[in-house]
């Protein structure tokens, strides 16, 4: 189950991009983990760090809405729903194998599941060498991440890991200012901010683990 949901929500995510801009299926995907966290949450000062990160994760978003492709957000919304999944498969997977042998495998079943549609849907483009090179790349930096998340989720609840992730679009958001001299708009800032205060504030008092 922990394969094959790792292997649907980043299919879903890819086929997401693919038909609506970047900004709008990140923000929409990003309902998952912020979702999960207000299902775990038991106190009034959990949600108010949820709210923070989801109105910041909103923020981030661009300014589009009209004229999206169904398909592409119904992608993002299933991307959304896969990503919850993955993290409470996670954890009960870093709570029974020790290390990292269960993502390995999961990741053995997921790269199981894809390949005969890739080769169904791509066919001999996969033996590009440009292409392989990427890939593997792209392989071994999401194994990386993946296995930071693992050990992550061994030592916090499931919904203060939920807020954690709202930085990713944040630390993106500062990455393109920094390395690609992008423009941080008023909107941008307020939304650092309001994550910012998410996250340090569910890392300082701690969310209710809601067991």
């Amino acid at each position: 189950a922990y394969g094959g949901v790792l292997a649907l929500m980043n299919t879903a995510f890819y086929l997401a991009i693919d038909r609506i801009p970047l900004g709008i299926a990140v923000a929409i995907e990003f309902t998952g983990p912020l979702g999960l966290s207000v299902i775990k949450s038991r106190r009034w000062l959990d949600l108010l760090w949820v709210t923070l990160a989801a109105l910041g994760v909103i923020l981030l978003a661009p300014l589009q809405g009209s004229g999206l492709d169904p398909i592409g957000l119904g992608f993002a919304v299933l991307a959304a729903l896969a990503w919850a999944g993955y993290i409470l498969l996670a954890a009960a997977t870093g709570q029974v194998i020790p290390g990292l042998e269960g993502l390995a495998w999961g990741m053995v079943f997921g790269a199981c599941l894809l390949t005969p549609i890739g080769i169904g849907t791509a066919g001999t483009a996969l033996l590009d060498g440009r292409l392989l090179a990427i890939a593997t790349v792209v392989a071994a930096l999401s194994s990386a991440t993946y296995a930071l998340e693992l050990v992550a989720l061994r030592r916090l609840p499931v919904n203060v890991f939920g807020v954690l992730l709202s930085v990713e679009p944040m630390l993106a958001a500062a990455s393109g200012f920094v390395v690609l001299g992008e423009t941080l708009t008023v909107r941008s800032l307020i939304a650092i901010v309001l994550i910012s205060i998410a996250a340090g504030g569910s890392a300082r008092y701690g969310l209710a683990p809601g067991d």
